[in-house]
């Protein structure tokens, strides 16, 4: 399915949509995948905001597992609008129930200070594996993202930085080029974030993965500067801490020119499986 067939809604009422499911010819994911209602929660906000906003940052709360096979209702709240900003809340609901609570902020484009960290250093994309040949998902499940170029950076190419507990990169874009509309591109990168995030946090403990339980809990993104998802982009991720069956992660999303479009902060279960002791 296509990402703009992903991320489009119906609108059944106003201040209410509905989603498409996400793929109902595989059985891959029991679970309705994070980025998915993240994304099309993030539409459902925008279809309520003038078109002179932009959204500059969301924060998210994964609140029951989603059924993979039901569409999803998001009922939007107009909070607030300002001259500058303006304020969304969403809920999602699937059978009578909110699976995720989103708040999202809009501005007007201004002006101000300018300065970013530097882009890390990683080996270009061009000649790294894709996710078939690093069998992060089965075959079925690669099917659900291969309208996306993604791809990891090996273990032994990664510049370790010290006292960073858990480091990950990944690159990845669309594959196809995408109609030049950046809100498209926004809330494109929003469904993505959460696609590799919390694997950050599992890196360091390869031997335990299939013992884990791992679920997004909360999700939370800024928007730094405009980009094209149809571009390569370094998903440069850490995880500074882990303990209590939870772990907290973080990323920052850079274009090749080396400009930060986007930073994420996520935390996911990550606790043994029922029987299972460390």
């Amino acid at each position: 399915m296509a990402i703009e067939q992903i991320l489009d809604l119906e609108q059944l009422e106003v201040n209410i949509y509905r989603g498409s499911v996400f793929s109902p010819e595989s059985g891959f994911l029991q679970r309705t995948f994070g980025g998915h209602v993240a994304g099309q929660s993030l539409v459902s906000a925008v279809r309520t905001v003038d078109p002179r906003y932009l959204v500059h940052s969301l924060h998210g709360y994964f609140l029951r597992p989603g059924d993979a096979k039901a569409p999803t209702v998001f009922l939007v709240e107009r909070l607030r609008d300002g001259g500058s900003f303006c304020t969304r809340r969403v809920s999602a609901v699937q059978h009578g129930q909110t699976i995720f609570s989103m708040s999202a902020s809009f501005q007007t484009e201004q002006d101000g200070i300018t300065h970013q960290d530097v882009m890390p250093v990683a080996p270009p994309p061009d000649e790294l594996p894709g996710l078939r040949s690093v069998r992060v998902f089965d075959e079925a499940g690669f099917r659900q993202f291969e309208e996306w170029d993604v791809r990891m950076v090996p273990r032994d190419e990664l510049q370790r930085l010290p006292g960073k507990a858990s480091q990950q990169q990944v690159w990845f874009r669309h594959r196809d080029r995408l109609p030049d509309d950046p809100v498209l591109h926004i809330c494109a990168l929003a469904y993505m974030s959460d696609l590799t995030l919390l694997g950050s946090a599992q890196v360091n403990h390869l031997e335990v993965r299939d013992r884990l339980q791992v679920a997004s809990l909360d999700h939370a993104m800024w928007f730094m500067r405009v980009f094209r998802a149809d571009e390569w982009l370094l998903y440069d991720q850490s995880s500074p801490s882990a303990c209590g069956g939870r772990a907290l992660t973080q990323g920052k999303i850079f274009n090749r020119r080396g400009e930060l479009v986007a930073a994420v902060m996520q935390e996911g279960l990550t606790r043994f499986t029922r029987g299972h002791r460390s």
